[in-house]
């Protein structure tokens, strides 16, 4: 797989946008992150899973999967090695990565 394919299919959630964060590209629904390509270099991307969901991809792919270092991969954001990632596994991690964020709260009424 390759950035453009990464890219291609990030943009490919409904209703996905790119946008750009700390230097490098970011794909958001609803005005959240939901994956970014290019950190920590150009060889990788990021979804942002839950740690159950990272548990899982991490076990069935790990050259391709790998918890991001720290507090933000304990929460479950997952890098993506992009070349060694299979693009039907990099699809359901970014369709599962798009679910976790979360749906626009209900406008709140005005008090009259």
């Amino acid at each position: 797989m390759t950035a453009a394919e990464f890219r291609r299919l990030a943009l490919s959630v409904p209703d996905a946008v790119e946008g750009s964060h700390m230097g490098h590209a970011d794909f958001r629904v609803r005005g959240k992150i939901f994956a970014t390509l290019g950190y920590p270099d150009k060889t990788q991307g990021m979804v942002k899973l839950n740690p159950e969901q990272q548990r899982a991809f991490c076990q069935s792919d790990p050259a391709a999967f790998v918890p991001v270092k720290g507090a933000w991969g304990e929460n479950g954001c997952t890098n993506v090695r992009i070349r060694a990632a299979r693009e039907d596994m990099v699809q359901e991690a970014l369709a599962a990565a798009c679910a976790n964020v979360p749906k626009a709260a209900a406008p709140r009424k005005r008090a009259r």
